[in-house]
């Protein structure tokens, strides 16, 4: 019978099914054995039990997955303890559907079921608010894949579906699983607890499997499948490393540790994900113990009261009646075999804690905490009206409380914040088979109550060492993959290690140090600058009455040279591990002191302009400037606007130091300040080009002037410096990091001081010294009278 034949005859059968109830409340496992369950409630306002019995087309000659069953009789009894109570609902009982999906290969076919209406029709509407489907509610599938393919059908309508065993970290995308919340963490903090585990006990080096080869229905395996798994677990073999993680659906498990049993493969420290941490059935193989430790993430043990005892009740009280035939052929609603199957595994059930099931049972009181406050209940009684999904929707997403001392609530990307667990499987029958070792909280994000480790490993300890790093197998059609490769443990970020190496070593801290030769260089420089600006602050403060000082600028020239004086000061704030103050100084004292000096130099420009050029023609205007005091005002008011431009950078960007390892020598570590201070170096510095260029353009205007007071030559200098050398500055910046860019920010800094002190006030100052005769009245009266008569 063809694929599109059998489909017919599984509706036909659902439909039979649903005409004709069982004939007594018990319910048996639809299909040959549970190998994903999806659980789905609906509430009966009437007062009256509505059981449904869905049978699906049958999983054919699949063992049975006895965590999957023992899923089920949690569903069941989370149900029936809420409809036995009646504290909680009222007058309102749960019913429950339960289908096989046979792991990923029946999900649509139930998921229609479950949305039709009572006609079995699934309308096309725009607006499906005020559609009633079969169910109010979904619990599962068990698996990320076959849970994102039924979210697609039941987020259209809405309707509240909660996983507890699905961690994919892409359900958290509330867009496209708006209906979607799990009991369980996602893969994230799976992940983490596993990464903190390889941290704790160092282990550097690992390797990881990745979606093995998935046996046929009967668990035969092909020998192209088997050729597949004897290169893995050779390659497994010749890497020196033995820690590895197995990201593996359990299906495929049982032939792959087949093979590691074969091969003789052992001292490994096997690390579990969460889809095989716990199974019982793998650890039957109890030879397995030789092949090394086994641990695993998983979620925390609870225990349910009353759970166990209703399993195994369950279990032993259902015995074939002795007139019906066996079934152990199609294993549709009763199940004798999967009875005699989970019976053999009640005492690892047992002695392995609730912990996927409590997923499944707190899924079902959420869903009643849920009804009851959509359904207003009291004590006694509940309103009865119909629920539509969306509705139910809104209220379990605002669920907050306790259940067998636990919060249930759900975040904002609609996870259940539970704990995680690290457990070693033991093999002594007289122990529990699954030991916690360690626990992990999703508000902390760290292991906690780390235990001490059996390790099953000769001499009972384990190292990784440096792994074998493969390609990977891909099979034809991309029906599977098999990736086996190295994970390094990164190095904290002041730390280094070599390549293939296991081993982290610390950076060398790197910063501008005293006794380096370019910094004795820059120091030496600035020491002399300071010097010779003291110099002339005392010359110009001997000869302040001079003709010569006064046409430098008189009082301005000291309201120029003390910010020289201020940055010559500032100059060792540039070397030495930076700090928050000396962050500051090179953002903001530094720039401010070359403002003020700029301003002086632009304002003095355009002053003597407009004496020589300007006064006869605006008298009025140029009375104004020097009645108030122009010059001064003008540098007041540029300073302060460059105070406010400095302010807001500080506010923007922290002066905090920062450190980042170096991209050509991976031995340092790079200490600078802010590393956005460039780009509000150029900010920083516009104003003061700006200002250059109007100094420059000014200076040029007056080279005609008298010799004494023409001085284009000694400020387009100074200027046409600070403007090459700032925009050099900047782009060396932009290609270049480290202590060569601190170095040369420094090397610019005092070259301009130089610049400006030495090419401005220097020659100045050798006029004073050398040719005292010029230095009087007379002489600069006759230099004037000579431009005036040059002039007519």
């Amino acid at each position: 019978m063809g694929p599109q034949a059998r489909a017919v005859c599984s509706v036909l059968f659902l439909l039979q099914v649903l005409a004709e109830p069982p004939e007594n409340s018990d319910f048996y496992l639809a299909g040959d054995y549970l190998l994903g369950g999806l659980f789905t409630l609906h509430a009966n306002v009437k007062g009256t039990v509505n059981l449904r019995y869905l049978k699906v087309p049958k999983c054919k000659e699949y063992e049975m997955k006895v965590l999957g069953y023992n899923l089920m009789q949690a569903m069941r009894f989370a149900v029936e303890e809420i409809n036995n109570h009646r504290s909680l609902l009222p007058g309102v009982l749960l019913g429950y559907e339960i289908v096989d999906i046979c792991y990923v290969f029946n999900n649509v076919h139930p998921v229609l079921y479950f949305l039709a209406g009572e006609d079995y029709l699934l309308p096309i509407e725009d607006d499906y608010s005020s559609y009633a489907p079969r169910v109010v509610a979904v619990i599962g599938p068990d698996n990320s894949e076959s849970t994102m393919t039924v979210a697609h059908f039941l987020s259209l309508f809405l309707l509240p579906q909660i996983t507890y065993s699905a961690i994919s970290d892409d359900l958290r995308d509330k867009l496209s699983f708006p209906a979607v919340l799990r009991t369980v963490l996602g893969a994230h903090h799976h992940m983490e607890a596993m990464v903190q585990l390889m941290v704790h006990f160092r282990w550097n080096w690992i390797i990881v499997l990745e979606v093995l080869p998935m046996p046929q229905p009967n668990q035969t395996v092909t020998p192209y499948e088997r050729q597949r798994l004897v290169v893995i677990v050779q390659k497994l073999k010749q890497s020196t490393a033995r820690v590895v993680v197995v990201f593996s659906p359990d299906l495929a498990l049982h032939n792959f540790f087949l093979e590691v049993l074969n091969q003789n493969f052992t001292g490994a420290v096997w690390i579990a994900s969460e889809s095989w941490a716990v199974d019982p059935v793998l650890h039957n193989l109890t030879e397995l113990r030789h092949t090394g430790t086994f641990l695993g993430v998983t979620t925390q043990r609870m225990t349910i009261p009353g759970f166990n005892e209703f399993r195994l009740r369950r279990a032993q009280a259902r015995q074939p009646a002795p007139n019906r035939p066996a079934r152990g052929a199609t294993c549709n609603q009763e199940c004798d075999t999967c009875l005699d199957t989970t019976s053999s595994f009640k005492t690892i059930l047992t002695l392995s804690g609730d912990r996927t099931s409590y997923g499944v049972y707190s899924a079902v009181y959420t869903v009643a905490h849920a009804l009851h406050s959509l359904l207003g209940c009291n004590q006694t009684k509940c309103r009865k009206e119909v629920v539509y999904p969306w509705q139910l929707l809104q209220e379990i997403k605002k669920v907050n409380f306790t259940l067998l001392g636990h919060q249930i609530f759900f975040d904002q990307q609609g996870d259940l914040p539970v704990c995680l667990e690290i457990v070693q499987r033991q093999w002594d029958p007289s122990q529990s088979p699954f030991q916690t070792v360690a626990s992990y909280h999703p508000m902390l994000q760290k292991l906690r109550d780390i235990r001490e480790v059996s390790w099953h490993t000769p001499n009972n300890t384990v190292s990784s060492q440096r792994g074998w790093c493969g390609r990977g197998l891909r099979a034809g059609g991309g029906l599977w993959q098999s990736r086996a490769f190295s994970l390094f443990r990164p190095c904290p970020s002041n730390e280094w290690s070599h390549r293939n190496d296991t081993s982290c070593f610390k950076r060398r801290l790197v910063f501008l140090e005293w006794q380096e030769a370019p910094t004795i260089i820059v120091i030496t420089l600035a020491a002399l600058g300071f010097l010779s600006t003291l110099a002339i602050v005392v010359i110009f403060g001997m000869h302040f009455q001079t003709p010569m000082v006064r046409s430098a600028g008189g009082p301005m020239c000291f309201l120029m040279l003390t910010p020289l004086l201020v940055a010559y000061m500032m100059v060792p704030v540039y070397i030495g591990p930076p700090t928050v103050f000396s962050c500051l100084c090179r953002q903001a004292f530094f720039t401010i002191c070359f403002t003020i000096c700029i301003s002086c130099f632009t304002v003095r420009s355009f002053q003597i302009v407009c004496i020589f050029k300007m006064a006869s023609r605006l008298p009025r205007a140029y009375a104004y400037w020097v009645r108030y005091h122009g010059p001064y005002v003008f540098v007041a008011f540029v300073t302060a606007l460059k105070g406010v431009i400095v302010a807001g950078n500080m506010l923007g960007m922290t002066t905090e130091p920062s450190t980042h390892a170096d991209l050509d020598d991976p031995k340092i570590m790079i200490v600078s300040c802010n590393p956005n201070y460039r780009k509000a170096l150029l900010l920083n510095t516009s104003l003061d080009l700006l200002l250059c260029v109007a100094g420059f353009s000014f200076a040029y205007t007056g080279r005609e002037l008298p010799t004494n007071y023409n001085e284009a030559k000694f400020i387009t200098f100074c200027m046409t410096f600070y403007f090459t050398s700032s925009i050099s500055l900047c782009t060396f910046m932009s290609v270049y990091d480290g202590v060569l860019v601190t170095i040369l920010d420094l090397l610019v800094t005092v070259l301009n001081l130089l610049g400006i002190g030495l090419g401005y006030f220097g020659p100045k100052c050798y006029m004073i010294l050398s040719y005292p005769e010029r230095n009087t009245q007379a002489y600069f009266n006759s230099m004037i009278q000579g431009f005036t008569m040059g002039r007519d």
